[in-house]
């Protein structure tokens, strides 16, 4: 993987340990020479992660919305931002350049972003792996919801086996190293077959 996607949330009023998480996930991602993109904020987790990148010398490409363009939201020291005219041109366009997507510690938009993302692979429509970094168990009450999904016939296993998590950068970006995708799974959900 040579760029990952990552999703998480803007608020600066969370716990110290999901910024720090989240600094060290984008300097994970530059020690590996992978390019960091996101939503292009410098508040909360999206600025750490991009601080954190951008501390060894990182790439990072930023995708916002014109309302969100602003001194008190862009982060002002990225590679790049691209402004896209809305919400679904910056998800698409952020998809777009992503090899691979994680998402911290977040709340609704973050949520929207990592299950479309899902929904997409499972559907086919993107190969790329997708993680949680499950900072301060934030991600266990949802991966408890998946698994259930699974045992009440909403999901197949092998769909829920493709979210990864993990507690720090490093072993989430291991396990995404190895993904291969359930082309099986997609046909028989798709009824390809």
């Amino acid at each position: 993987m040579k760029s990952i996607c990552v999703f998480c949330g803007s608020s600066d009023a969370v716990h110290a340990d999901y910024k720090a998480a989240a600094f060290q996930t984008g300097v994970t991602l530059a020690q590996s020479g992978i390019r960091l993109v996101y939503g292009g904020g410098k508040t909360g987790l999206m600025g750490a992660v991009a601080n954190g990148a951008l501390s060894l010398g990182g790439e990072v490409i930023g995708v916002t919305i014109p309302s969100m363009n602003t001194m008190a939201f862009a982060h002002a020291d990225l590679t790049r931002t691209e402004v896209t005219p809305n919400m679904h041109a910056r998800k698409a366009r952020m998809h777009e350049l992503a090899e691979g997507y994680i998402a911290l510690p977040g709340g609704f938009g973050t949520w929207d972003e990592l299950f479309e993302t899902i929904t997409w692979a499972q559907t086919g429509a993107h190969e790329k792996p997708v993680g949680l970094l499950n900072v301060r168990e934030y991600y266990s009450p949802l991966l408890s919801a998946m698994d259930h999904a699974v045992e009440e016939g909403f999901v197949f296993a092998e769909h829920r086996r493709a979210v990864f998590s993990e507690v720090n950068p490093q072993a989430l970006l291991a396990l995404m190293q190895q993904y291969q995708y359930p082309h099986a799974a997609v046909k028989r959900w798709m009824k390809a077959e």
